[in-house]
């Protein structure tokens, strides 16, 4: 385990402060740290925290000289416990914000309200549809395809204590071909996801998300038929800024 003299070191960090907790492959830390890496974050990762020393997603962190923690749910007598170190840690690295990237653990709400406003998780599908228990990585490819809809897609949210609940950030379809397999149809989702998250997480270090209820509302300072500013390439036309409405569905 990474001591607290390694979570304070991270220093070089100027901007957002970027926890993520992840149990696995990593795909979208990834996606996160090229963003932060290529600047089109304000800010960087200080801190990652898996569910299981086998994740990948570790690596993922060592490669890029972040400090990496790894708490494993049986270490811990229950689920308050595990969420009470799990704050200490992000804490102690002064995070500004949590992304969750395939955190496969219900958030309890003493964790949530330690971190109101500023938890973020990605859905590969368009929530509320094929969310909810039981429903991430293939399970949720699956029920697409089983349940015969046109368009999936992927969600952003800001993260409650209720599985893939919260106000919804940003969404891109992506069309559920008739020849999809559960892998194909994976691929192109998580093209989307990749990048997506970063573009949300880009607003929220811009300070230009508004929630308002259950709706987010992002705020361009220019106005919102501006053109959009250099740099802001994670940004397309076409993308869902608002809530959870659906765009024409695109092939990607």
């Amino acid at each position: 385990m990474t001591d607290t003299h390694a979570l304070m070191a991270r220093r070089d960090v100027i901007g957002l402060r970027i926890g993520v907790l992840v149990s696995g492959n990593g795909t979208n830390l990834q996606a996160i740290l090229d963003a932060c890496a290529r600047g089109d974050i304000a800010g960087g990762v200080v801190l990652v925290v898996s569910s299981s020393a086998k994740a990948f997603a570790l690596e993922r962190a060592r490669r890029a000289g972040v400090p990496t923690v790894v708490l494993t749910p049986k270490e811990f007598s229950d689920r308050a416990s595990y969420d009470a170190r799990l704050i200490e840690l992000l804490r102690t690295a002064q995070v500004e914000l949590v992304c969750l990237a395939g955190f496969l653990r219900i958030l309890t709400p003493q964790f949530v309200e330690q971190f109101a406003g500023r938890i973020m998780n990605i859905h590969p599908a368009l929530l509320p549809a094929f969310g909810g228990p039981g429903m991430y990585g293939a399970h949720v490819h699956e029920a697409v395809l089983a349940s015969g809809v046109k368009v999936s897609g992927c969600t952003v949210h800001f993260a409650d204590e209720t599985p893939d609940g919260g106000p919804i950030i940003l969404q891109s379809p992506v069309r559920v071909e008739d020849d999809d397999t559960v892998e194909s149809l994976a691929a192109r989702v998580g093209v989307e996801e990749h990048r997506l998250y970063p573009a949300a997480i880009r607003l929220f270090a811009e300070e230009r998300l508004q929630v308002i209820g259950r709706r987010v509302y992002v705020v361009d300072p220019a106005g919102p038929r501006a053109p959009a500013p250099a740099g802001r390439a994670l940004l397309r036309e076409g993308d869902n800024f608002e809530s959870a409405g659906l765009t024409q569905a695109k092939k990607v």
